[in-house]
């Protein structure tokens, strides 16, 4: 087996649990500093461009970004009948607005980021992901606790998306039972829809089924989509819900006339073809979520695969 020659660049290794996990070389140190919530990093990387880390955990890279953007808006925006009122949770690096902005039908969007400093960092060193999207007239940013806002804004929103940190620390409130039945009750009528990350099956896959039973605990349809991420390194999932909305029962034919109804045009990772076709688990996966598993609640938050902090 051909051996690679050894690295005089620095490396930056990342756990996906606590047995496997993957790496990608730093060509320069942009810049860093510290938040009143974390660490924030900017780094160049021969394998995807600039890449944001956030406490030691990669959270947006430059060249495969859309891979992950594009599925956590598009399955949602094409499957509401007329979403027109939005709340992003989290997504200070403005790229779930930069999707949600392109429907003309959007009349407004808000983003409730607690972190000021990740928005203000994004937006000086990271304008190919939000792509102005913060200028437009339609955003309105609250800084605050997305959960605190989703309690406190009742039948306010037609489609409300979370791209929140993983399910450890503060952020493991955001995973439970008592959280979704607030985001259910956020919908301004049936149509609501709601769309996160779950998790990946394959490196956190108690985890991945524990999220999906509390979802089903919450909302009468839930759809999970699969899909690789190039930036998290491993097979990733994403999960539509709605109290109406058969998502998995939307054809390729009608996404695909919504996304040119609304002149959503030039995706990289999404249409009608892949919507249908990321609904299709393997078996194994199938055979996981029939198995028995923990709700996760606020009484007992804490998620069962170990995730190790960088």
């Amino acid at each position: 087996m051909p051996q690679l020659k050894k690295q005089k660049k620095a490396v930056h290794t990342e756990w996906l649990n606590s047995r496997s996990g993957y790496f990608y070389t730093i060509s320069r140190h942009i810049h860093s500093c510290k938040t009143a919530f974390q660490k924030l990093e900017l780094v160049d990387t021969d394998e995807f461009g600039r890449v944001l880390i956030l406490d030691g955990i990669t959270q947006i890279a430059q060249k495969s970004e859309a891979a992950y953007h594009e599925p956590m808006v598009h399955p949602a925006m094409c499957t509401h009948p007329k979403p027109e009122n939005i709340l992003v949770i989290g997504a200070g690096d403005g790229g779930i607005i930069r999707e949600v902005l392109k429907y003309p039908c959007v009349k407004s969007v808000v983003l409730a980021e607690l972190d000021e400093g990740v928005i203000a960092f994004s937006k000086k060193f990271l304008p190919s992901v939000h792509k102005g999207a913060f200028a437009d007239p339609r955003l309105s940013v609250q800084l605050i606790d997305g959960r605190k806002y989703v309690e406190e804004n009742p039948g306010s929103f037609d489609v409300v998306i979370m791209d929140m940190t993983d399910p450890f620390g503060p952020s493991k409130y955001l995973y439970t039972k008592d959280f979704f039945t607030f985001v259910s009750k956020s919908f301004r009528n049936a149509n609501g829809i709601f769309v996160m990350h779950t998790e990946s099956p394959v490196a956190r896959p108690k985890t991945f089924s524990c999220i999906q039973h509390t979802l089903k605990s919450v909302f009468a349809h839930t759809c999970p989509m699969y899909t690789y991420i190039p930036m998290y390194a491993v097979l990733w999932s994403i999960t539509v819900c709605s109290n109406k909305s058969n998502i998995s029962a939307m054809q390729a034919s009608t996404i695909n006339k919504k996304l040119s109804s609304n002149a959503v045009l030039g995706l990289d990772y999404y249409n009608g073809e892949i919507h249908v076709a990321s609904q299709a688990a393997w078996p194994c996966l199938t055979k996981l979520l029939q198995k028995k598993c923990r709700i996760l609640t606020d009484n007992r938050p804490d998620i069962p695969d170990e995730i190790v902090h960088n």
